[in-house]
């Protein structure tokens, strides 16, 4: 047992008490009814501690917590801690005194709890103790653990039915024909030949080739102020380009002009 191994605990109960049994005559085990229950001769603290994979069932007094006997447990179930037969309060432990002599006394508890987690207790601990064994052999010889065999065995075969197998709607690689629009609104696509939008000239205006408004000059000089609008000029590439749209579509020439007017007819 290495000295750097730490000792848990593993239960605690407050209230044991403990009993000289007789002698056992036959091998059908102990019976907590030969004992004489209403005269213990020890009353005090139980406590089970766990250093390394053994455990160790203490009896300590309630007060200071001196120990009066304590048994060593390598094995549950075992010869160190056996269970009645009449009853399940009540246990046969073997104690020892570390000079190598050895004794079995009784020990009873008033609650059937209390019995009942000491008997887990023990259970637990030495379920502990076989799985660190069974690892540490794992860890020892690795390749003696049980594999896992996928495989197919010798004429074994499958049946795949894949006629049965449908495609999934929207699946990859699937085209997916696009709903008719049965209502709302739709976009009209632009006219062939289409340009900016221009602005039609308020009254009082005209339109530049460069399509910016010149506003009417008014002649100083006369007590009547009179207008004089700009004559239209020849038309250019850069109107011709402006206006296109609608001269293609009304045949008209670009620029008519009335008499004694500065507009512009469409």
């Amino acid at each position: 047992m290495e000295e750097s191994e730490y000792e848990s605990v593993l239960c605690v109960k407050p209230e044991v008490h403990v009993y000289r049994i007789p002698p056992r005559a036959t091998n059908r085990g102990y019976r907590a009814a030969e004992w004489q229950l209403d005269q213990p001769s020890w009353s005090g603290r139980l406590r089970i501690t766990a250093k390394g994979q053994v455990a160790y069932i203490k009896l300590e007094d309630r007060t200071s917590g001196e120990l009066f006997a304590q048994a060593p447990v390598d094995q549950f179930p075992g010869t160190a801690v056996e269970s009645v037969t009449d009853s399940s309060r009540y246990f046969v432990i073997r104690i020892e005194d570390g000079n190598g002599r050895r004794a079995f006394i009784g020990i009873g508890f008033v609650d059937r709890g209390d019995a009942f987690d000491f008997n887990v207790a023990l259970q637990d601990h030495f379920k502990w103790v076989k799985q660190q064994c069974e690892f540490a052999k794992q860890a020892q010889n690795p390749d003696q653990s049980p594999k896992l065999d996928l495989g197919f065995k010798e004429g074994q075969t499958i049946k795949l039915n894949i006629a049965n197998i449908k495609k999934k709607e929207g699946a990859v690689g699937t085209p997916r024909a696009r709903p008719a629009s049965t209502g709302g609104l739709s976009l009209l696509p632009p006219p062939p030949g289409g340009k900016a939008s221009t602005l039609i000239p308020p009254p009082g205006e005209h339109l530049s080739a460069g399509g910016s408004l010149i506003q009417p000059t008014v002649a100083a000089g006369s007590e009547g102020a009179t207008v004089s609008w700009p004559q239209p000029k020849p038309a250019t590439a850069a109107t011709a380009d402006v206006w296109g749209d609608f001269t293609k579509s009304t045949g008209s020439p670009p620029n008519q002009t009335e008499p004694g007017t500065g507009w512009v007819q469409f």
